[in-house]
């Protein structure tokens, strides 16, 4: 069974983005976990361990993160912690840890981010998606179809 972890971390590069041959978008992402507390004493922020990983994030997550997420900016993640081994190119054996991501979001600490549903087409569950303007079926907007059945007496959930 493989650890869980959730942490806050900051962005060490901009997310990477690339293509398998059949067209999958996988994003590379490099993070860095730190313990900076402030020095009572001093008054001056210190740094403490720190601790460096990477995750790679598939389909179209991929490309939200590589659309949404640049160097610097403080996330907050939670996934699972794995090991991999791998042999470089002059035969030495290497060992590194990564995050299999449950999820990556910025921190609203230090900045803003205004939010935008991806509406999916097509029924399948692949395919491009397109930012949806509000016009999606949503059962908690005020002027959606969930909504109106709501309103029209029944209290049961719109879902």
């Amino acid at each position: 069974m493989l650890p869980t972890i959730h942490g806050t971390a900051r962005l060490v590069d901009d997310p990477e983005i690339r293509f398998t041959p059949n067209g999958k978008a996988v994003a590379k992402v490099r993070l860095a976990f730190s313990d900076r507390k402030k020095n009572e004493t001093t008054n001056q922020w210190e740094d403490g361990n720190k601790a460096f990983l990477e995750a790679s994030v598939w389909n179209d997550e991929a490309e939200h993160i590589a659309e949404s997420l640049q160097r610097g900016m403080e996330v907050l993640v939670s996934g699972k912690l794995r090991q991999r081994e791998y042999q470089t190119r002059e035969g030495e054996k290497r060992v590194v840890f990564e995050i299999a991501f449950a999820t990556i979001a910025p921190t609203l600490r230090y900045a803003t981010a205004k939010v935008q549903k991806m509406a999916r087409s097509g029924g399948n569950g692949g395919g491009q998606q397109q930012p949806s303007g509000g016009d999606f079926d949503d059962p908690w907007s005020t002027n959606g179809p969930g909504r109106q059945a709501a309103v029209a007496g029944d209290d049961s959930p719109p879902f």
